[in-house]
């Protein structure tokens, strides 16, 4: 059987040159029981694309987890670990993933009551809503009656605490109500709208993130390492995000190290700004900015191209929470505005896979309670950790 591959049907607003390389509809491919060529082509074309589209699939949770652990056989638990995140009462997942009881690796996200699903005998879901997460003032109930949403938060899939990130998200959609238009507002000073369907996900290429940078930023960017809090779903918890979903205010509302969970040290991760995509070569700016708490910067090299005059040419640590924010906005908000920004829009039966070392992505929409909505998420904690450039690739951006 070949593998056909079909490019993506972008929006109007989205920059199709500079995403031209991203995302592919493939067909000609049971994504249930793939020859090992198949796969190998899949995995190929994964991390050209960083997204793949697959339409009108039928996908146990069991085939969904071997597809997943297929792109590293080594991985065995979920993202967060098997069945923690259920028992981590504080954490801002909770009220978003239910562990399947027979396959803890697949998670249930979705809307509205769900009865005799997978093992689960009822359950209410709560789509994610900027009214738990965003400082005030949110969306009016008007403005939402009109169709008008936000990007919840935008991130990569990973615990940043003990497990390594996942390298990819699989996203089934079991059932997708209709999906009328609405429309993404930023709010946060810009005149930035984006039109997408209800409970679109949207989706940011690192790659383009890293690309549009100009000069002195990439000088940054791939001499920075990234400090992430110790639990840091706890950690966030009570803090409020910028009404754009990418990353936080700083109001001094995180739960102090000392009354989180008990930590330890050695599991909590320092990575860097920038990961190296394993088949391109090509760099992918990767932060959370939510969970960021610490920017450790290293010097300009001595054999570098001066081109540029980068900040903080010697290096340098930066602790300050406000500080490392405002730096880490300033990189990656660009990246988020309208012409950068794919919102994969979903029928019944889409299976998305996506390269999770090489974008961001963020949930939208505004749903009512008897607005059914129900999907299957996999990922793993990787048997790895991701590369950061090389001292090749410093060289030549610093």
């Amino acid at each position: 059987m070949t593998v056909e591959t079909v490019p993506l049907q972008f929006p109007a607003s989205l920059d199709a040159d500079l995403y031209r390389d991203f995302g592919r509809e493939i067909r000609g491919v049971d994504v249930s029981k793939m020859t090992e060529d198949e796969f190998a082509e899949i995995e190929r074309l994964l991390y050209q694309h960083d997204l793949l589209v697959f339409r009108d699939c039928d996908l146990s949770p069991e085939q969904q987890y071997a597809l997943t652990k297929a792109f590293d056989p080594s991985s065995e638990n979920y993202g967060h670990g098997n069945n923690k995140v259920e028992k981590s009462e504080r954490s801002l997942l909770r009220s978003l993933l239910t562990t399947l009881p027979n396959v803890p690796q697949v998670q249930l996200i979705g809307n509205g009551l769900l009865e005799n699903h997978e093992g689960i005998p009822n359950i209410t879901l709560k789509h994610p809503s900027h009214r738990t997460f965003h400082r005030t003032p949110h969306l009016s109930a008007e403005d939402e009656d009109r169709g008008i949403t936000r990007f919840y938060r935008w991130h990569m899939d990973a615990a940043l605490y003990e497990f390594a990130p996942p390298k990819v998200t699989t996203l089934y959609g079991v059932r997708v109500p209709d999906a009328p238009t609405q429309t993404c507002r930023y709010d946060d000073g810009s005149t930035d709208e984006l039109e997408v369907s209800l409970g679109a996900t949207a989706f940011v290429s690192g790659r383009v993130m890293f690309d549009i940078l100009p000069p002195e930023l990439k000088s940054l960017a791939v001499r920075t390492r990234i400090q992430y809090a110790p639990h840091p779903f706890v950690w966030m918890s009570s803090a409020r995000a910028k009404p754009t979903g990418l990353g936080l205010e700083t109001e001094g509302l995180e739960v102090a190290y000392e009354s989180l969970p008990q930590w330890e040290a050695s599991k909590v991760q320092t990575l860097p700004m920038v990961w190296k995509n394993p088949v391109t070569n090509g760099l992918h700016l990767q932060s959370h900015p939510c969970a960021a708490t610490q920017l450790f910067v290293d010097p300009v090299p001595e054999t570098a191209s001066d081109k540029t005059s980068p900040p903080h040419p010697l290096g340098t640590q930066i602790t300050n929470l406000q500080e490392v924010r405002d730096i880490l906005h300033e990189i990656q908000r660009p990246a988020i505005a309208p012409r950068y920004v794919y919102p994969h829009n979903w029928n019944q039966k889409d299976l998305v896979i996506f390269h999770n070392r090489g974008v961001l992505h963020s949930a939208l929409g505004s749903f009512k309670p008897d607005q059914i909505r129900v999907f299957h998420q996999c990922n793993l904690a990787a048997s790895d950790f991701p590369l950061g450039p090389s001292l090749e690739d410093v060289n030549r951006w610093s």
